[in-house]
């Protein structure tokens, strides 16, 4: 693998065993992949920061390059910690868990990290150009990063996004090269997704059915960034699918022609589709609603708010955001109408990464094909899908 004269100096340690140990890490990576040489970066986004998820030795590790001064030589956002920062004894959680939880992400900030603890870097300033080289982790911001936004990314571990915002270089391999972006699969749509679950859905079947694909999603005439949000985190977590394209809607798709799609494999998908899959990986009951996985957008807070302006919910309701977009929902009065109802809006943090198996929360109700894939395995709760308008008629009086 080549290395020019800057990157052999950080593997031989000139800029400090840190560097040295990123690069090295990077190298067998790109090595693995059969990488020819590296790519510069512009920006990185890092996964691996809840110490429900990484523990004691992940906490030493993060600690240990921060005690050696290593920085990050590119714009690096943080993804969600365990809990919320400020309101985590609201949550239930233990005095011992939130203090190992803040020396993650004070580790992250001495090394230059900027600790916006989302899985949305995109909505808070990490916002890459087309065409942009970057290392990021967590699934949902990966196949945005790469689909929505036309930047170029592998799905990165946590571990070697660090190292390449460290390094500010990635192996270039995978979806930084041009002919691994075409589409594999052509997803035709017979029917027009309505509201948000049902955009969760068609991603988390087309992901079940085409795992690590590129699909090419035509029918689709119509759809806002949350809904493509929504869309682009039901195909990773089903399917681990890093890059999608919508035809006349996502960037790239128009770079491709008649016979780039007319080769690949279809894959045809119905309303009737999409009611089956809800029925098959959805339960009936709930004692818990969720929403924001991935951390709901302003707009998606307003509509909350707008639902729930003068009433009442009669179960637990949590709403997930980033601290940024809370802070502006806070001025415009949304987290204010959302906890007057008995909401809690909680920033920093998500369902699937806070230690909710703590909680005695066992049956939840969300909009999220992301959630429910994942909140079964890592916390062991039951989960029901439905669309977050229906969600919220149901529970409030």
């Amino acid at each position: 693998m080549y290395l020019n004269r800057e990157e052999e100096r950080m593997l031989d340690g000139e800029f400090g065993e840190g560097v040295a140990k990123c690069m090295k890490l990077l190298v067998t990576l790109g090595e693995l992949f059969e990488a020819k040489e590296m790519v510069k970066i512009r920006s990185s986004h890092v996964s691996g920061v809840s110490y429900k998820n990484i523990g004691d030795p992940g906490l030493e590790l993060i600690e240990s390059f921060a005690e050696e001064n290593v920085k990050v030589k590119v714009k690096t956002t943080l993804n969600p910690m365990g809990m919320d920062r400020e309101r985590w004894k609201e949550m239930g959680l233990e005095r011992s868990f939130a203090e190992k939880q803040l020396r993650i992400v004070k580790a992250y900030e001495k090394m230059g990290v900027i600790s916006t603890c989302t899985c949305t870097p995109y909505l808070v300033g990490n916002n890459p150009k087309f065409g942009e080289h970057v290392a990021w982790a967590e699934t949902s911001a990966t196949v945005y990063a790469n689909s929505v936004l036309g930047a170029k990314t592998n799905r990165e571990s946590g571990l070697s996004a660090f190292a390449s915002a460290v390094t500010g270089r990635t192996p270039y391999y995978g979806y930084h090269l041009e002919e691994n972006r075409k589409p594999t699969v052509h997803v035709k749509l017979k029917f027009k997704p309505k509201d948000s679950l049902e955009f969760s859905v068609l991603g988390y079947l087309v992901g079940k059915n085409f795992p690590n694909s590129v699909p090419f999603i035509s029918g689709l005439h119509e759809a806002s960034l949350d809904e493509l949000k929504t869309l682009g985190a039901g195909l990773a977590s089903a399917g681990a699918i890093t890059l999608y394209h919508v035809e006349k809607l996502t960037p790239e798709s128009r770079f491709f022609r008649d016979e780039d799609v007319k080769n690949c494999e279809k894959f045809s998908v119905g309303q009737e589709d999409i009611r089956k899959t809800i029925s098959e990986i959805s339960e009936e009951e709930f004692d818990c609603v969720f929403l924001g996985c991935p951390h709901c957008s302003l707009e998606q807070l307003e509509n909350v708010a707008d639902f729930l302006r003068g009433k009442k919910v009669n179960c637990r309701l949590w709403v997930f955001t980033s601290k940024q977009v809370f802070e502006k929902a806070k001025k415009l009065g949304y987290i204010d109408i959302i906890e007057s109802a008995g909401g809690l809006v909680l920033s920093d943090t998500c369902m699937i990464v806070s230690p909710f198996e703590k909680l005695n929360i066992t049956k939840v109700v969300t909009d999220s094909c992301k959630a429910a894939y994942y909140l079964p395995s890592t916390v062991g709760v039951k989960v029901k899908l439905e669309n977050p308008r229906k969600i919220l008629e149901e529970i409030t009086v």
